[in-house]
């Protein structure tokens, strides 16, 4: 069947003019576009297994004794701390002994141990510190950090 493209007709097979827009091919395409992005998307995402702590940290026991922490000021000085009160000094050669002695457990290894230092310690001695820690087996490594406020 033809169609005329010029001229008036009047005829029994006039199609006339058609001024719609034919948006089935317009459809079609976005379905398929939909369809494949809706598979693709999950297959972009990237997991990484964290180990999160919880919303809320459990309350402390009062049969747990107090943290560890290892201090260090603008001048290199090492301070490990011995229970709430005392404090000794330390040197990079005896840190994982008096870490192990001021922790006075088994395996002191597996305790987590704090670091604070003042705001002005050069980063060379803080990663000194952090190295020697890993040289000596612990891992488990807490950084403490003073809330100036503004919040």
């Amino acid at each position: 069947m033809a169609a005329k493209l010029a001229g008036e007709s009047k005829g029994k097979f006039d199609l006339g003019q058609n001024s719609d827009m034919n948006v089935t091919p317009f459809v079609d395409v976005m379905l398929v576009l939909l369809i494949i992005f809706m598979v693709v998307a999950p297959l972009a995402t990237v997991s990484i297994s964290l180990d999160l702590p919880p919303a809320k940290a459990p309350p402390p026991n009062a049969k747990d004794k107090p943290p560890t922490f290892i201090s260090i000021q603008d001048s290199g000085q090492i301070f490990v701390s011995f229970g709430k009160t005392e404090i000794r000094p330390s040197s990079m050669d005896s840190l994982g002994g008096d870490l192990a002695a001021s922790l006075a457990v088994p395996n002191p290894t597996n305790e987590r141990v704090f670091i604070r230092a003042d705001r002005h310690v050069r980063y060379r001695t803080f990663m000194d510190v952090l190295n020697q820690l890993q040289l000596d087996g612990y891992y488990k490594v807490g950084l403490i950090a003073e809330d100036l406020g503004g919040g």
